[in-house]
């Protein structure tokens, strides 16, 4: 089950290359092997979402999957 948590300063962030630089997508974070913190690059100092590795990685899959992408 996901997880909220109001600390935006617990970790280093990045967003996808698709952003190209804007702030107007999700952004993660790498730093912890069994979850994976989620926030909104326009509110960085909300709330973020963490959620287990393996769900992302099931999210993710699914999105490349569903898209004819290679990858993300």
């Amino acid at each position: 089950m996901p997880s909220v948590s109001t600390d935006p300063y617990v970790t280093t962030w990045r967003s996808s290359s698709y952003s190209m630089g804007e702030d107007k997508c999700l952004e993660v974070s790498d730093q912890y092997p069994d979850l994976i913190p989620v926030r909104d690059s326009k509110t960085p100092t909300g709330p973020t979402l963490t959620i287990p590795t393996p769900a992302w990685s099931a999210f993710v899959t699914a999105l490349v999957e569903g898209n004819g992408l290679t990858s993300l």
